[in-house]
């Protein structure tokens, strides 16, 4: 029940902030720091340094299997870019039921996103 609670809040704390603030903004600062928090890695990585891993967006085989091509998974950064792609590890059976809830939608939004970004 506890991590049902968390996820939730998890899931709708964009909703929450809006409601502390009384409908007057939205959570994009939080947006902004983890933006912040990615491009300083980035730029950490792109510079030499070794073994910074940060959860990201990325084309990959994580979850191409039941048929979404990018995933969030940690990756680990690199004077490359992406180096490395980590797996998601051992799934608990409510995590397991939280993934096979998302993916079909999350097919849906590449989609949509992939169609977006090809349009010329």
């Amino acid at each position: 029940e506890e991590i049902e609670k968390l996820t939730n809040r998890i899931q709708y704390g964009g909703d929450e902030v809006v409601k502390a603030k009384d409908g007057a903004g939205s959570a994009t600062l939080s947006m902004a720091q983890a933006g912040a928090r990615f491009t300083g890695s980035l730029l950490r990585a792109l510079h030499g340094e070794k073994g910074i891993v940060e959860p990201t967006f990325v084309l990959s085989d994580v979850a191409a299997k039941d048929g979404a091509a990018f995933f969030s998974t940690n990756v680990e950064l690199g004077v490359n870019g992406v180096e490395k792609i980590h797996p998601l590890g051992a799934l608990s059976d409510y995590e397991k039921k939280l993934y096979e809830a998302a993916v079909p939608e999350l097919t849906k939004n590449i989609a949509k996103g992939v169609q977006h970004a090809t349009k010329a």
